[in-house]
């Protein structure tokens, strides 16, 4: 039966003890990141490697590629896109502008994905950095307004789906405030109830629709001053659950990031106690990959039915003109004279 975890792998093959790993323990999908790209054909292949040592032919590989610094995908096989921020100076052009190329980026993403059998992708982001922000997230972000993140990562939203990749919506309840960068370290914010939902948690709430989301390791000391987001129930129950009202699948960010305390063990009982759906373990640490299986319970009740339900609203890629669009935006790129392309 399916575990409730997603597991990255160490190379750009399986070794015989990773598939010996995956085809006991199960895995309910794959992250990809740089270390398991080379070529396109070599990506493909590991892609089926992955599904055929868990024998599911329809389990999900994720991949971070959002554009700008994150992008696991890069040159000289896949070509670059542009940053979150981006999006977000053309939307102060012209709005319309700067959510259609939000979504012909996002368009061409999927196109890439789709190429290789990759079906879900760790975007949009809905975070509202502040000032004095760790630049973790920086312009990796659509701006600082909640409506006009919102409405951009609604358009990026969009754009994957026309091409039949699904979204993760993160860091949901909200990164943008964390002095921190959570690979590191823990950062809390003490912003009150009201301003939180007023910002932080807003444009999350106009997303609450999406498939799936990944939670942030960021400790909200109004709400609970002992746990990040990630390992909080009241986090999860009262806020992304509750005010926000995300009914979709919820993931973990990465389990072995050093915001989050104690051994891998006690991080992955710790996320499915407060109610996590599905932990993610990034690393490709066959050691650490055990640990997770080994503290993950079965896929099974309301995180089953989530699961299920996002996977379930994967549609077919529409028809498209893969010229054309890279022409369309990298024309109203130059248009607002904005490098990013």
């Amino acid at each position: 039966m399916t575990k409730a975890f997603i597991t990255g792998i160490a190379g750009i093959t399986l070794t015989a003890a990773e598939r010996g790993f995956i085809a006991a323990e199960q895995p309910w999908g794959f992250i990809l990141f740089k270390r398991n790209v080379e070529t396109p054909a070599k990506v493909i292949s590991l892609v089926g490697e992955l599904r055929k040592a868990v024998g599911r032919p329809e389990a999900p590989v994720l991949i971070d590629q959002e554009g700008g610094r994150v992008q696991r995908l890069a040159p000289p096989h896949w070509p670059v896109y542009p940053a979150g921020a981006v999006f977000g100076r053309l939307y102060d052009i012209d709005s319309a502008l700067g959510l259609k190329a939000a979504r012909l980026s996002a368009r061409l993403i999927a196109d890439d994905l789709g190429q290789l059998g990759i079906t879900v992708d760790c975007l949009p982001l809905a975070d509202v950095p502040v000032a004095g922000a760790d630049a973790v997230i920086g312009d990796r972000a659509y701006g600082t307004d909640p409506a006009k993140v919102a409405a951009i990562a609604r358009a990026v939203t969009e754009g994957l789906e026309e091409g039949g990749i699904l979204p993760v919506l993160k860091h949901i309840p909200g990164h943008g405030r964390a002095m921190a960068d959570t690979h590191f370290r823990l950062p809390t914010v003490d912003t009150d109830k009201n301003e939180l939902e007023r910002t932080d948690f807003a444009a999350f709430r106009q997303l609450s629709d999406l498939p799936m989301a990944m939670t942030a390791h960021v400790v909200f000391s109004a709400f609970d001053a002992a746990h990040p987001a990630t390992t909080s129930a009241t986090m999860i129950a009262q806020v992304i659950r509750g005010v926000i009202g995300f009914q979709g699948l919820l993931m973990s960010d990465d389990v072995s990031m050093n915001a989050l305390a104690g051994s891998v063990a006690e991080r992955t009982r710790a996320i499915v106690a407060a109610g996590c759906d599905m932990v993610l373990h990034c690393n490709g640490k066959l050691d650490e990959m055990r640990e997770v299986a080994q503290n993950t319970p079965q896929l099974s009740g309301p995180a089953k039915v989530r699961a299920d339900a996002a996977l379930a609203s994967r549609r077919a890629a529409r028809p498209f003109d893969r010229s054309a669009a890279r022409r369309e935006l990298d024309a109203l790129i130059a248009q607002a004279g904005t490098a990013g392309a």
